[in-house]
């Protein structure tokens, strides 16, 4: 039998792991950042396929939407949004440099894992911003922990994107 005490503790090791499986893609990411050059960056990931600038930056305004949604305070950069959410790559012409995008990168990382680590594990098992608590009581999985999941799996998905420009060779 299960105590109170230890499934407390059960359930601060699964959020714990799952920021740990967070933070591991954004390392993941964070490497490859610094083995891709603003020129690999700016090519398609395949033809007429998005540009790994436009995924960093889809990357850090994503990221910046779990502020709100988690409730944890407003977004950083809200201006990213426009460009890389709202809009596909190459409709918006001006975009912020890479060198600012990877900035917000880490500012954005840096500012969610220390909010992430302050969050209990009731807190994290509570309701999402996007969804009211009339919903909650009928769909409790939508909590705050659901959406840390799914934004890893959305991490690794860019990831495996931004690999394929590691060895891609110039098309000049």
């Amino acid at each position: 039998m299960i105590t109170t005490i230890e499934t407390s503790q059960h359930e601060a090791l699964m959020i714990k792991t799952q920021i740990n499986a967070w933070q591991n893609q954004v390392n993941k990411i964070n490497e490859l950042l610094l083995l891709l050059s603003d020129e690999k960056l700016m090519r398609e990931i395949a033809p007429g396929r998005n540009r790994g600038v436009y995924i960093l930056g889809h990357l850090v305004a994503v990221n910046d939407n779990i502020f709100p949604l988690l409730d944890l305070g407003k977004k950083l950069h809200p201006q990213l949004e426009e460009i890389f959410i709202s809009n596909p790559d190459k409709k918006v012409t001006e975009l912020p440099s890479i060198s600012l995008l990877k900035s917000n990168w880490n500012n954005v990382n840096e500012n969610l894992l220390s909010s992430f680590n302050s969050l209990t594990p009731g807190q994290w098992l509570s309701r999402h911003m996007n969804i009211s608590d009339e919903a909650f009581i009928k769909e409790n999985h939508r909590n705050k922990l659901n959406i840390l999941i799914t934004r890893t799996n959305h991490l690794s998905y860019h990831l495996g994107q931004l690999t394929l420009l590691k060895n891609a060779e110039s098309v000049l």
